[in-house]
């Protein structure tokens, strides 16, 4: 397909428990995954990943069907067969998600993230009516029930209270308005609190039974969130009361939990799932993959658990500053071959590209991930991204930049002017990567 540069020959050197066989491979040094730019070339500020996004712009419901998403393909994979828009000097073509299956060809592997996203957000209240809610974002690994959690609210809420499932029926006041914060009645009487007692009759006239969640210390280190340890005491409140955790730009409510699944989510234990969608992936449809599959495209699967910090702005003054977060994750080795045998990788949202190139970048099929693409960065395995349009100064936004280039600005101006919708529940272009952000490829 034109446009598009020679693959080169992806080899990746893997560790292996001793003992363990596999496909030879080809040991190549592992490339430098800071993204810092040369000292000779000029500093990068976050200024340079900022842009007007209007609040019109910001998709606050799915499109339905899921394909019907439109997608905005770049020249470099579009190639000479597609009509473009009259006057647009970017090249890009309008299309949909459905017709994605037009742009790839056989031999490509489509690689998809996986995970299934935790209905994690629990709206709780107090022995004595007043609202609290628990944001849960991953367990701490040390001990059953123990989450790293934001709460609200969090100054009111101190070591050792416990909250009960319910609703507030107050007077429509707010909940706990006091000035004095919580007191003894909301709080427990040690590690686990009355976990089998009678919560008693709160000021919202609601009798509750045991409490299901117990607010621990503050997580130790310099977070500004203000994350905390909590215990589930009842691990069920989970599927049973929690709703889908939608990012902060979303106000609608979701009327259906599936929108914000995709269709290939696999069934995970609540330790093993995310705090939010990978949001590439909920355009795509079993009937789109069956094209896909009938036209010689396969595809496979990553699981990375998508965390919170993928939705917050970067801070620091220039990338290089900014402290990435890390995210767990796994690339079977299956996936790993079939990208070494795949005429072309596409990945499916920045979250495959990333656990992707980890792999490829330290050996190691899963673990935790603290990989910061962005700049300079030399990929070894993605070759095609489809992904969603991002927040300003994000480091999503830096991905797509190390990815695809500046033009990703022409591309969003773009999207912007032909009324395509941003950010989680919005639309989606197809980009190929900078010829010249290949692993041994010369600048």
């Amino acid at each position: 397909m034109s446009g598009m540069p020679d693959v080169p020959e992806r080899s990746v050197a893997v560790e292996r428990p001793p003992g363990r066989s596999g496909s030879e491979r080809t040991t190549n040094p592992v490339p430098s995954t800071s993204g810092r730019p040369p000292a000779d070339r000029p500093t990068v500020t976050m200024d340079d990943f900022d842009y007007d996004l209007p609040e019109s712009a910001i998709a606050q419901h799915p499109v339905e069907p899921r394909s019907a998403a439109r997608l905005l393909v770049a020249p470099d994979v579009a190639g000479g067969s597609h009509a473009r828009a009259p006057g647009d000097s970017t090249g890009a073509v309008d299309s949909t998600v459905g017709d994605l299956p037009a742009f790839l060809r056989p031999g490509d592997l489509l690689v998809v993230n996986e995970t299934r996203v935790l209905p994690a957000r629990l709206h709780l209240v107090k022995a004595s009516g007043g609202r609290a809610e628990v944001l849960l974002l991953e367990p701490t690994g040390d001990g059953p029930g123990r989450w790293e959690a934001l709460v609200r609210p969090g100054r009111r809420l101190r070591e050792g209270t416990l909250l009960w499932e319910g609703v507030d029926r107050g007077t429509g006041s707010g909940g706990d308005t006091g000035s004095g914060g919580d007191t003894g009645s909301d709080r427990g009487t040690g590690s686990g609190g009355d976990t089998g007692s009678d919560g008693g009759t709160g000021s919202d006239g609601v009798r509750r039974v045991g409490p299901v969640v117990e607010i621990g210390p503050t997580v130790p280190g310099d977070d500004p969130d203000g994350r905390r340890i909590v215990h589930l005491l009842d691990p069920s409140v989970v599927d049973r009361a929690g709703e889908m955790p939608l990012p902060p730009y979303i106000r609608a409510p979701l009327a259906d939990p599936d929108r914000y699944q995709t269709v290939f989510a696999a069934d995970r234990a609540p330790g093993d799932r995310s705090a939010a969608a990978p949001t590439a992936g909920l355009h795509l449809t079993p009937d789109v993959l069956a094209v896909l599959d009938r036209s010689g495209v396969t595809v496979a699967t990553v699981d990375l658990a998508i965390g919170l910090d993928t939705f917050r702005p970067v801070t620091a003054a220039t990338p290089g500053e900014h402290v990435i977060h890390t995210e767990r994750y796994t690339v079977p080795e299956p996936t790993l071959e079939a990208c070494e045998r795949a005429d072309r990788v596409v990945a499916v949202g920045t979250t495959a590209v990333r656990a992707l190139e980890s792999a490829a970048a330290t050996g190691r099929l899963s673990g935790r991930t603290d990989l910061f693409i962005h700049g300079e960065f030399r990929f070894r395995l993605v070759d095609v991204l489809l992904t969603n349009f991002h927040l300003p100064r994000s480091s999503l936004l830096l991905l797509v930049e190390a990815f695809y280039g500046p033009g990703w600005r022409a591309l969003y101006d773009t999207a912007l002017g032909r009324g395509y919708r941003f950010l989680s529940f919005g639309d989606a272009m197809l980009v190929g990567r900078d010829g010249s952000r290949t692993a041994g490829a010369p600048r």
